[in-house]
């Protein structure tokens, strides 16, 4: 019968490592290589991510546009036109805005639609808050 000493591999914890040999220092992949991978991987997630930033931003401006375009016909049918934008800072805060552009230019916001816009919400009566859905 062998002794442990003599055949260690068979009551090492990882028998799969048994006569494993380093490669003496030299690192398994070379760092032209790592570059490379890291590039790759880089642009891997911009592509998972970007087109979903892109198409997110475009639902929002949309929304926004044909919002704004019902604000505008119903509080103010004598604007020329109006302007949706996205304001980091403005006096109603940060997201978007509707504003009603006069016949000289002059800009009055209509209504604050948020980071998110959503539906036009109008009053049903004058004096009636607008519809929360």
């Amino acid at each position: 019968m062998a002794s442990p000493s003599e055949n260690s591999h068979e009551y090492d914890d990882e028998p799969e490592l048994a006569g494993y040999e380093p490669h003496g220092g030299r690192p398994l992949r070379s760092p032209h290589l790592l570059r490379v991978m890291r590039v790759v991987v880089v642009l891997g997630l911009i592509g998972l991510v970007l087109p979903g930033i892109l198409i997110g931003i475009s639902t929002a401006n949309n929304t926004a546009q044909r919002s704004c375009a019902v604000y505008t016909s119903y509080l103010a049918p004598e604007a020329v036109t109006f302007s949706a934008r996205f304001e980091l800072a403005s006096p109603s805060g940060t997201g978007w805005n509707c504003y009603a552009v006069g016949f000289g230019g002059e800009e009055t916001l209509l209504a604050a639609m948020g980071i998110i816009p959503g539906g036009a919400r109008i009053p049903t009566s004058p004096g009636a808050p607008t519809s929360e859905t």
